[in-house]
């Protein structure tokens, strides 16, 4: 009965996180069964991985810049004209793939510093400010493929960051046609996650902070170990880890790492929660205003790339929606509107569950428009989420 307790407690206290992780896992089983399974397939949920790549980059600064408040509407075509500027650098210039993609992120990081000083240092709204940025970067990307339409992308190199898997070990018969550096790599993230919450839990108990009881903390090392393990051994099963995968998840792991550990993601924090007390504080509002537009403009500049290189070329429609799908996936995941509250986790979870949606409903046939009312459904329903959580708490 106490497990039970302890099981309702943990769920009321952690709704936010465990209603992402419920919605995915409940998604995800209807369109396994609607699909006879094709859905988890391991060539299906690899494809789903990398289409969710552009967008969970994307989404994981979006939530940073709704976190303090503010929104950015011109990261999708600044990401396709971005994306454009690489493909030209390539095409054109005859650059290597070593010069262009940090001159890209360069370039993303200057036009989310355009955007931070016209909401930080004039005052402009974040809305029509950035509205401008969508407007001047979609006629940017139209002036530069003007001549040329598609611009293909010769590189081999660059196209296999959206479409390359990492190698597997050559010359070991063990489990013939499963990938077994993907594998090897999933037992790597088993162990780190159990003795980095084991280590968590100790230092907490430490210093007398209150922590989930054994039987809770087991099954919860169970529970996400057998999920790391089963993504795992699904993307083993086709062609493993794909490049797009492991920019994904080294974005994450570094945001999640700079908001939970570092002084800078505690200041974004509290300007998120109250700008005026963090002002008071000792924190430069205006500083954490551009160092979070920079970072969105960089992984726009990421998306780009992404996006570019998954489709070899580059197009004078690349970046339409991103942004709106950026936002959604943000909000799936957990961010507030009131600004304050989110992780980049969650923004990861949020950009799964929208691409599975898509994914799920494409391989059952259904129309784009009913699609469409699908996915905002979804949003309306995670939005009113996050408001009857808050008064709730209050």
């Amino acid at each position: 009965m106490s497990f039970i307790n302890d099981l309702k407690r943990l769920l009321r206290e952690n709704i936010r996180e465990s209603g992402m992780f419920i919605a995915l896992f409940i998604i995800m089983a209807i369109f396994a069964i609607q699909t006879d399974g094709l859905f988890i397939s391991s060539r299906n949920i690899v494809n789903l991985v990398n289409q969710t790549g552009y967008i969970a980059v994307l989404a994981v600064g979006m939530t940073l810049v709704i976190v303090i408040r503010h929104i950015d509407l011109s990261v999708g075509f600044l990401a396709g004209f971005l994306g454009a500027v690489a493909a030209i650098g390539m095409a054109s210039w005859n650059l290597p793939v070593i010069v262009v993609i940090p001159l890209v992120l360069l370039f993303g990081i200057f036009g989310g510093l355009v955007s931070s000083f016209l909401v930080a240092q004039l005052g402009i709204p974040a809305f029509v400010a950035t509205l401008a940025g969508w407007l001047g970067y979609r006629g940017a990307l139209q002036l530069i493929t003007i001549s040329t339409g598609t611009i293909i992308i010769p590189n081999d190199s660059f196209n296999a960051i959206g479409n390359g898997f990492i190698p597997d070990i050559k010359g070991i018969d063990f489990l013939p046609g499963v990938h077994k550096v993907t594998l090897l790599l999933g037992l790597i993230g088993v162990i780190f996650f159990v003795s980095n919450e084991l280590m968590t839990r100790s230092r907490m108990k430490k210093n007398q902070f209150k922590v989930l009881s054994r039987g809770m903390f087991i099954m919860k090392l169970v529970f996400v170990s057998v999920l790391i393990g089963g993504i795992a051994w699904i993307l083993a099963g086709y062609r493993g880890l794909s490049w797009t995968a492991v920019v994904i998840l080294i974005v994450v792991l570094i945001y999640h790492f700079v908001t939970i550990k570092t002084v800078l993601g505690r200041h974004i924090y509290a300007v998120g929660g109250n700008p005026e007390a963090a002002e008071l504080s000792g924190i430069s509002v205006k500083k954490i205003t551009h160092v979070v537009f920079a970072s969105m403009g960089m992984l726009s500049a990421l998306s780009g790339i992404l996006f570019a290189s998954r489709l070899q070329s580059a197009t004078t429609t690349a970046g339409t929606l991103f942004e709106l799908d950026a936002i959604a996936a943000a909000f799936v995941g957990g961010v507030s509107a009131a600004g304050g509250v989110g992780n980049v986790m969650g923004s990861l979870i949020g950009a799964l569950v929208m691409t599975s949606l898509t994914s799920g409903m494409n391989l059952m046939g259904i129309d784009i428009s009913y699609q469409y009312i699908v996915r905002a459904i979804v949003l309306a329903v995670a939005v009113i989420f996050d408001v009857s959580t808050r008064r709730t708490r209050k």
